[in-house]
């Protein structure tokens, strides 16, 4: 994988402050956008810009045309097939619209279980506290190991009689890849549901979804060099089709009368209203360039940079780090903290001096953040366009901030 080609691709890696290039560490938060990705969203505001569904015209015929071929193409890209595949603006969504759906064909009773973990992203953790709270649905929350592994002795224990296990593939904070293949084969022989959030996964893995058999997988367009405002939910076709929609309006009816509405054939039944057009030209590109250069290939180089990270950090005594500590069992992502400084001051420091952009705080998982430092911890990410010289150089520059305060 030439990596110093692929950077020529992503435009703000060109740009410089106060004369200095941007080192970007931010990729779990969301990744950069490449020429391609920008120059497809810009063909269609400036050559077409024009609804989907919705005309006979020129303009709206190959608006929709693209939109399909956007979908075929994500599809493709997870293996799945375009009538599983719902467009959506993030994973989050993609999880709200499984709760809202199964709550609305009423899947859901009193006192059934719903299964997550302790490391889930909140929007993996608030839609089912919701049902918790409007229905009393029972939530229950599989432990953690010592070395933030899933507990699979504790997940066995409480995945008995579930009515569903939500849970994610990649962990955003601690970088857990769970075992979702056992996980799956449990869940069923329970009669539950599984739904895995992928936000983490699919942007960095060679993703099948046929070959998983889990009944949802969801992802957000931004994490994977897409527009933000992108994703989608994949499902099962018989699950979608037996299931209510949550949005009602255009596109996702067959006909409407006064007191009665026929629904669409899938995907469109999930998509109400004019969808993001643009987002769909963007997210086709996304998964063309990451296609190109080969899901197993962006695995590996990332495999790469994070035993570098590894090894270099854990040899500064003022850093711990929360995860696996092993490059293979974990993704591109470091959680840590320092003893000499608060999680904000150390991401302020690094980008004050050197343009390094790492992330601060709760991530959006604050349940297992909060447990290991109240005030919130810091985290490094990578992606198919960082080097190992920026590894060496973030570890290096971590390193020297933190001497100043030793």
């Amino acid at each position: 994988m030439n990596t110093e080609q692929i950077r020529e691709d992503f435009p703000l890696l060109q740009r410089k402050i106060k004369g200095k290039k941007i080192v970007y560490l931010d990729n779990a938060a969301t990744s950069l956008k490449p020429n391609q990705v920008i120059a497809a969203e810009k063909h269609y505001y400036e050559n077409v810009s024009a609804n989907v569904h919705r005309g006979l015209h020129i303009l709206s015929e190959e608006a929709s045309r693209e939109h399909e071929a956007g979908h075929e193409t994500v599809a493709k890209f997870v293996g799945a097939k375009k009538e599983e595949t719902i467009f959506v603006r993030n994973a989050t969504e993609g999880l709200n619209l499984v709760m809202y759906s199964l709550w609305n064909s009423n899947y859901f009773k009193k006192g059934d279980k719903i299964v997550v973990s302790k490391m889930e992203h909140h929007s993996n953790i608030v839609p089912w506290q919701y049902l918790e709270k409007k229905i009393g649905v029972k939530l229950e929350f599989v432990e953690l190991n010592k070395d933030y592994t899933l507990d699979m002795n504790d997940f066995e224990s409480k995945v008995k009689e579930a009515k569903l296990v939500s849970i994610t593939a990649a962990s955003n904070t601690v970088a857990t890849l769970p075992n979702i293949r056992e996980i799956t084969k449990k869940a069923h022989k329970e009669g539950a549901l599984i739904c895995v959030d992928g936000a983490q996964l699919v942007p960095h893995h060679e993703v099948n979804f046929s070959q998983m058999d889990v009944d949802f997988l969801t992802f957000s367009g931004h994490k994977m060099l897409a527009p933000t405002g992108t994703g989608a939910l994949i499902g099962k076709k018989k699950i979608l089709e037996a299931n209510e929609p949550f949005m009602f309006g255009g596109d996702m009816i067959h006909s409407v009368e006064l007191h009665k509405s026929v629904w669409n054939t899938l995907p469109n039944k999930f998509e109400a209203g004019t969808p993001n057009i643009a987002g769909s030209y963007g997210i086709k590109a996304a998964c063309e360039y990451l296609k190109k250069i080969g899901m197993n290939n962006i695995a590996r180089h990332e495999e790469q940079l994070t035993k570098i990270a590894l090894e270099e950090m854990s040899k500064i005594d003022s850093i711990n780090i929360f995860g696996p500590m092993d490059a293979k069992k974990q993704g591109g992502i470091i959680l840590f903290e320092s003893t000499l400084l608060s999680a904000h001051e150390l991401a302020m420091a690094l980008s004050e001096s050197e343009n390094i952009c790492i992330r601060s705080g709760m991530h959006c998982a604050e349940p297992l953040v909060s447990s290991l430092n109240k005030e919130g911890l810091t985290r490094a990410s990578f992606y198919l366009y960082n080097t190992e010289e920026e590894i060496l150089f973030f570890t290096k520059t971590l390193k020297e901030t933190l001497k100043v305060f030793g």
